[in-house]
């Protein structure tokens, strides 16, 4: 997709979630949502005896109700729908010649890790952060948006030759 209109469809989607539900995008907590739904279902005892995960079945509600938690759907079912129009809906893994398929996926999943660990310690993902952020001016959506480009262009400047 051209990225001019891309990035037009972006800010009109952030538009209309903070019209709609009063808040900006992030995906972090829709994950977040699931992960506690996932250790409710192994031990509800843990949960209602823990003060961090009892707070997310407050009022007898499911994690799984949280908005957040559509929103993370949505991105995978339009994603598969993206992929399935363009025709790009194959099994590949996008790598360098240089590396295996073994060390591509154990990278991928480093850096997932990662950027959860991140997201956590951010109280938020880059689109809730920074994107949500910047949308409503605020200073930290602003820095936060510089130290992730500044830290992919020296984390890149490491990592090129796993993609060269």
């Amino acid at each position: 997709m051209n990225p001019y209109l891309a990035g037009v469809l972006l800010g009109l989607v952030l538009l209309s979630a903070m019209y709609l539900s009063g808040r900006g995008l992030g995906a972090s907590g829709g994950i977040k949502y699931c992960v506690v739904s996932i250790i409710g279902a192994g031990s509800q005892e843990h949960v209602e005896n823990s003060p961090y995960y009892s707070k997310y079945y407050a009022d007898g509600k499911s994690p799984l109700k949280n908005w957040l938690v559509l929103e993370v759907l949505g991105m995978l079912v339009g994603g598969f729908i993206s992929g399935a129009i363009s025709g790009r809906l194959t099994w590949r893994i996008e790598k360098s010649p240089n590396i295996s398929n073994r060390k591509r996926m154990i990278m991928a999943f480093l850096g997932g890790v990662l950027f959860v660990y991140g997201a956590q310690l951010a109280r938020g993902c880059t689109s809730g952060a920074a994107l949500s952020g910047m949308a409503v001016l605020t200073t930290a959506g602003f820095v936060t948006m510089m130290v992730i480009f500044g830290s992919g262009y020296l984390f890149a400047w490491f990592f090129r030759k796993n993609w060269l």
